[in-house]
């Protein structure tokens, strides 16, 4: 609200600026004669007061006039005087050309990733996509947390992430992944909404507290919704049962680009010789020695361990496992 006030008043006074040159210039021409030079410069000199002679003798009227545009632009350029002092010594000046600088960043980022809320799951969610070198923009109501984030580097909005015009300011129409991790599932609700609304084919990830909100949420339009205490709760009884199976997959966690054990492909992106071909064709362990341990068809059905015989189609991936030094290689190759 502060940066639209700002926005307003400097609107404003620029307004004032103008009109008093414009009126001015008009004034000298229609009653001297001058040309448009000649009148501007008389308006130039007459509303700064450097104190040059007039281009001729004025008349009575003129005069007059000149008196009306001295004391016009002495009240106008007080007025500018006092609201850039104002907003200079208030900080609400660097604020509002800080957001003008976020707000270019922003418009040049497109397929960006946005965070809502910067606790617990939002940081955690951050610290992946800075591994990955994923473009995001986090939203973040609290002002002391968005200016810690200002001190870290990190892209961030201040803002209610529950309005249209929040996501808008950070580029919902041109993202391509939006989770909202908000401690409220009514907000994390009216977040889902929104998003679909202005972005229909934004992936939309959303974090639940309470199991009656899961559908709740899918219905709104989330692609997934995470319960973090459930996840933490099931892994927990999963050491107890089957250990050694757990401890084995925790050491597939994707940590950043140098250190995956697992790699998403999508078949789009592979050379057009491979459309339609099969995975046999792809033959990846030799190349690479990544191994394909899972297909995604383009109706999002998985398939565990797919056969060396299933056919790469269009709009379908490939999960594939490696040691990190092979995802490189594989990502060097394709």
């Amino acid at each position: 609200m502060k940066i639209k006030v700002l926005d307003s008043r400097i609107n404003k006074t620029l307004l004032l600026v103008v009109t008093i040159i414009t009126i001015g210039t008009v004034g000298y021409k229609l009653l001297s004669g001058y040309s448009f030079i000649d009148a501007l410069y008389m308006t130039v000199i007459t509303i700064t007061t450097v104190g040059f002679g007039e281009v001729k003798p004025f008349t009575p009227e003129e005069k007059v006039f000149t008196i009306f545009l001295i004391l016009t632009s002495i009240s106008i350029f007080g007025y500018t005087v006092s609201s850039f002092s104002e907003y200079l010594v208030s900080g609400r000046l660097f604020e509002h050309f800080k957001h003008k600088k976020v707000e270019k960043q922003i418009e040049n980022l497109k397929g960006h990733t946005i965070v809502c809320g910067y606790g617990r799951n939002g940081k955690q969610a951050i610290l992946k996509l800075k591994n990955y070198n994923k473009d995001f923009v986090v939203v973040e109501k609290d002002k002391e947390m968005s200016q810690f984030l200002d001190s870290e580097g990190i892209l961030n909005i201040n803002g209610n992430a529950t309005l249209d015009e929040t996501l808008i300011r950070a580029g919902i129409e041109k993202a391509a992944n939006l989770i909202t991790a908000l401690p409220s599932d009514a907000n994390n609700l009216f977040v889902v909404l929104t998003a679909s609304q202005l972005n229909s084919n934004c992936k939309v990830i959303s974090r639940a507290s309470n199991e009656s909100s899961y559908s709740k949420l899918k219905i709104a339009g989330a692609d997934n919704v995470i319960m973090p205490d459930k996840l933490g709760g099931d892994h927990m009884a999963s050491l107890v049962t089957t250990p050694d199976v757990i401890e084995f997959v925790d050491r597939l966690t994707i940590e950043g680009e140098t250190t995956a054990n697992l790699e998403e492909i999508a078949v789009d992106d592979l050379p057009k010789k491979y459309l339609n071909k099969t995975i046999l064709d792809l033959d990846l362990r030799k190349e690479t020695g990544c191994t394909v341990i899972g297909y995604r068809n383009p109706d999002k059905d998985y398939i565990i361990n797919p056969e060396a015989d299933c056919i790469l189609t269009e709009g379908s991936h490939l999960i594939v496992l490696g040691r990190p030094e092979q995802i490189i290689k594989l990502r060097d190759l394709f």
